[in-house]
């Protein structure tokens, strides 16, 4: 979670990375509340070695057929003792946990102040937004058009947020799929990966997505998870090992299902694609040694931007703000695209740096020059599939309601170049 370590050397620090993203101080707190834990754990040895002492005291008196009543009350008042200085300091640490656990990663100090999207920063644009000389159409009043996709099967299935899609669209987003992995595969050195939905406690919690956003994901009834994205397998993988320092970095892609509760999105994005329970993402993970994950972190963006370049999709990279930056990210770029149905720039992709806070709470090492130490973890998408789709279909639409396929995408679609 965080460095006590570091907390204790400046809680004042500690407190204004905490302030830049809103947050009451609670630094002092935590320490005084350490030193009372230390306190125990002092007083705890001192009483057990004492324990110690008294036993071979009793050992020898009893050789020496003497008395030992006296000296047997001082080891049960001292058991007693040892037994709440054990309670005292699990209490104590368990509070500390406790606050730790709800507290999100120090940011970067790149990281702009700012309270919401509307602070974010322009990093870069590329390419034009596509002038239509004709008024365009939203993705799903095109899909629906042309009879491909299907909102109102999938409420009978499934209820709100779930789509069917049919014959050229369910093929263009299983194209968009293979083209991510092969991309990120072939040239960027990422292992595909093939990783299970389902997963435990230990995991979620291990990549910050408990015990925050619990209500963000869906629990079966024997206590699993369905996977909220791919970086959590991915990501969990290495909890709990300590890694040989020349098997870093590791880079990891999977192309999987995802799955969100969409808790608090109520009104939001109810039409179309855009905010679905169930989605498919092409996620990038990374494991490195701390020096190298600020360029591993460019290095990411920048394999997700070349998906959208070779797309011919127009998209800008934000650098998020402190108030609009997640939970377990130190640092986060976002790709937003530009559909020209919305007319609106809608993300598309975030890429983050966790920096030690995954690694942390997961316990994930590697072996360096002066003993294990934490690793750092990225995550992002390279990319969601449904956005990328959405946007293909807004970008690359034609008057009469037809789709035009991007040239990069047609092996994948049998050489069809478009749809309707």
């Amino acid at each position: 979670m965080h460095d006590l370590k570091a907390l204790r050397a400046d809680p004042a620090a500690f407190d204004a990375a905490l302030a830049r993203r809103g947050l009451s101080p609670v630094g002092q707190q935590l320490v005084s509340e350490d030193e009372e834990r230390r306190a125990a754990l002092a007083a705890l040895q001192d009483a057990q070695a004492a324990r110690k002492t008294i036993a071979k005291e009793i050992g020898l008196l009893k050789r020496q057929k003497l008395d030992t009543s006296e000296i047997e009350a001082k080891a049960v008042a001292l058991r007693d003792q040892i037994a709440g200085l054990e309670e005292c300091a699990n209490t104590i640490q368990t509070r500390i946990d406790n606050v730790l656990k709800a507290l999100p990663n120090r940011l970067d100090a790149s990281v702009p102040d700012g309270k919401n999207e509307d602070d974010n920063v322009i990093v870069h644009v590329r390419g034009e937004k596509r002038e239509l000389a004709f008024e365009p159409k939203q993705h799903f009043e095109l899909g629906e058009a042309l009879g491909l996709m299907d909102f109102p099967t999938a409420a009978k299935l499934s209820g709100t947020r779930f789509v069917v899609l049919r014959g050229a669209l369910a093929r263009l987003e299983r194209a968009l799929g293979q083209f991510m992995l092969d991309t990120h595969t072939s040239e960027f050195g990422y292992s595909e990966t093939s990783v299970p939905l389902l997963v435990n406690d230990d995991a979620m919690y291990g990549t910050d997505k408990l015990p925050k956003f619990a209500e963000d994901s869906f629990r079966t009834e024997d206590g699993r998870w369905l996977i909220p994205t791919a970086e959590v397998p991915l990501t969990a993988s290495v909890m709990g090992d300590i890694l040989p320092a020349d098997s870093l970095p590791i880079r990891m892609t999977a192309l999987s299902q995802c799955f969100r509760s969409e808790a608090g999105s109520a009104g939001r994005d109810v039409r179309g694609m855009l905010r679905q329970h169930q989605f498919t993402k092409c996620e990038l993970v990374s494991v490195v040694r701390p020096e190298d994950s600020e360029a591993e972190h460019e290095r990411m963006t920048q394999a997700a931007e070349t998906v959208l370049e070779r797309l011919g999709i127009t998209f800008r990279r934000m650098l998020l703000c402190a108030g609009d930056t997640g939970f377990g990210a130190a640092k986060t770029f976002d790709l937003e695209a530009w559909l020209p149905g919305q007319k609106a720039w809608r993300e598309i992709s975030s890429c983050s740096n966790t920096r030690d806070f995954q690694a942390r709470r997961m316990n994930a090492r590697y072996r360096a020059e002066n003993g294990p130490a934490f690793v750092n973890t990225l995550n992002g998408s390279g990319l969601a599939v449904g956005r990328t789709m959405i946007a293909v279909m807004e970008t690359y639409q034609n008057e009469d309601g037809s789709i035009d396929i991007p040239e990069v995408l047609r092996p994948y679609m049998g050489g069809l170049n478009r749809i309707g």
